[in-house]
């Protein structure tokens, strides 16, 4: 996305497109993985789909739920939508180095935040699914507030408290960069994607 200013409908919209192709993404390639494609690795030390899912959802856990409570103490502020989106340097910073692509730059994620175990259950998917659910809503919800103006605790470095854009576009970047991973472990295995039955 951009990095220069924007109307925040458009902003939101763009993220809320986001979302709507991971969600499509994990029914057309997750949904219908036996246990084993869903934990078979490709490799020693990489992680199975269900570990790049699991990692998604500790990491949405962390996120979400603090983004909700900010968005509902800015309604109850009286808070009204800005017209044009703010971004912080950090948080923009942050971003970016989440969109340069994996085989390029790899980025390791802190223990706390990395997979339980290497067998998973299939509810991974179904967790990710109720967390686009949740991002969608929040999402929406944003519409009614001043972004702006809203701070997010960063669960990975305590001291930094980017901007709600930041978050939100933080959070739709890191869920494209672990699908994609998701994704290429998938082809290794040489698992086609599922047909729709009409």
């Amino acid at each position: 996305m951009p990095t220069t200013p924007h109307r925040t409908t458009d902003f939101l919209d763009a993220l809320a497109a986001e979302v709507e192709r991971a969600r499509e993404m994990a029914n057309r390639r997750f949904r219908s993985l036996t246990d084993d494609q869903l934990n078979r690795g490709p490799g020693p030390g990489k992680w199975s789909v269900g570990q790049c899912l699991e990692h998604l959802n500790i990491v949405g856990g962390l996120y979400l739920p603090v983004m909700g409570r900010k968005i509902k103490a800015a309604q109850q502020r009286g808070s009204s939508p800005a017209d044009t989106v703010k971004h912080g340097y950090i948080g923009q910073k942050m971003t970016d180095a989440m969109r340069v692509p994996a085989a390029e730059k790899p980025i390791q994620s802190p223990q706390q935040y990395a997979p339980s175990g290497s067998r998973l259950p299939r509810t991974v998917v179904e967790v990710f699914g109720r967390q686009l659910d949740e991002l969608s809503s929040l999402l929406s919800q944003a519409r009614r507030v001043n972004m702006n103006a809203i701070r997010i605790p960063n669960p990975i470095i305590p001291l930094l408290y980017p901007r709600l854009t930041d978050a939100f576009e933080l959070l739709v970047e890191h869920q494209k960069r672990h699908l994609l991973q998701a994704e290429r472990v998938l082809d290794g295995l040489g698992v086609s994607e599922r047909e729709d039955e009409e």
